[in-house]
């Protein structure tokens, strides 16, 4: 009899959903710029917000003491500083919310004997990167809470990314449970997913660049940047030396996602193109379909995010399109690689 089941999967499939919605919560806690408003982390006491008056100016007044308030939100009321509160603080809640669901269940199937060797070895790698994420997420508040009103784009990245990828592993994970009987494979068009997967995250880690940055906020155009040029020259006259405007330059880091949002659409017509021609199974077809939908979905989105200089609704969707159409190529990979 087997250890695996459906109980599992639905535990796994719950984190994901959980994942989901936590990364929804940062996207709009980012583009509210309410992620400084608690500086200090509580991890118990924390989960509490302020009850009262008192409280709440007692964390006001700690608000005060940093730079985001003294340079950029001096002046703020106390009314204004609940709004941006109040997504920090969910932001958080559901982050601890999501380790009790991973590590209560874990526990009684663990004692009750219900997964398998190769599936407890997968759940600790889960447990790692979700406790990661949240030292990811402290390391992130932290960088803001110095001399600069912002965040680090690097550490935001970094948080962002493990973010995803702890999905992506999840969702794998359960897959591996959903689909337990190995078939033979193509391994050029497994391997060809597998670099699309890897220029997507790529392009995931500048999406978070450019927000870090603030990078939507300029060349507010499409398909050119300003000017009508293809590459404005700030793409290469922000930074010195040079290299370093694609990687903390507003204009280089928005033109590399740009960039790579044309080269993620090659790679998924390449995959769906290859991949209908050969002879495949009911889950690879819709694999493949759901990445050519998902991709010119995203692409749409991207667009409008853009020209419209990122309204929060459309910051968030571009944020979730990312998140689908990273599930859509795990689900095709693992569709074409077991």
């Amino acid at each position: 009899m087997k250890k695996d089941n459906k109980a599992v999967i639905y535990w796994l499939l719950i984190g994901c959903a959980l994942i989901f919605v936590m990364v929804i919560v940062g996207g709009i806690t980012r583009l509210t710029h309410s992620g400084l408003s608690i500086s200090n982390y509580k991890l118990i006491s924390g989960t509490i917000p302020p009850m009262n008056e008192v409280e709440w100016n007692e964390a006001f007044d700690l608000y005060k003491q940093y730079p985001e308030y003294q340079k950029l939100n001096y002046g703020m009321s106390l009314e204004e500083f609940k709004d941006i509160y109040f997504w920090e603080w969910i932001h958080r809640v559901i982050g601890r919310f999501i380790g009790l669901v991973f590590i209560i269940p874990f526990v009684y199937f663990l004692i009750k004997k219900r997964l398998s060797k190769s599936t407890i070895k997968k759940s600790i790698i889960l447990l790692l990167m979700g406790g990661f994420q949240g030292f990811l997420g402290w390391y992130m508040v932290k960088s803001g809470l110095v001399d600069r009103p912002d965040v680090s784009h690097y550490r935001l990245a970094a948080h962002l990314t493990t973010a995803f990828l702890t999905f992506a592993y999840t969702f794998w994970v359960a897959l591996d449970l959903m689909f337990p009987n190995k078939k033979q494979i193509d391994k050029k068009l497994r391997n060809l997913i597998r670099i699309g997967l890897i220029v997507l995250i790529i392009q995931i880690i500048y999406g978070a660049f450019v927000a870090g940055l603030d990078a939507g906020w300029i060349h507010n155009h499409w398909p050119f940047m300003s000017e009508g040029k293809f590459i404005h020259e700030t793409v290469y006259i922000e930074q010195n030396p040079t290299y370093l405007n694609f990687i903390e330059g507003k204009s280089g880091v928005q033109f590399v996602h740009r960039t790579l949002a044309y080269i993620v659409v090659i790679f998924i017509l390449a995959i769906w193109y290859k991949a209908t021609r050969n002879e495949i199974t009911h889950w690879q077809t819709k694999g493949v379909n759901s990445l050519l939908i998902m991709v010119g979905v995203q692409f749409l989105l991207g667009v409008l995010t853009l020209i419209y200089a990122v309204p929060v609704w459309l910051g968030v969707l571009h944020q979730v399109g990312a998140f689908i159409l990273l599930s859509c190529m795990v689900f095709t990979l693992h569709r074409f690689s077991k």
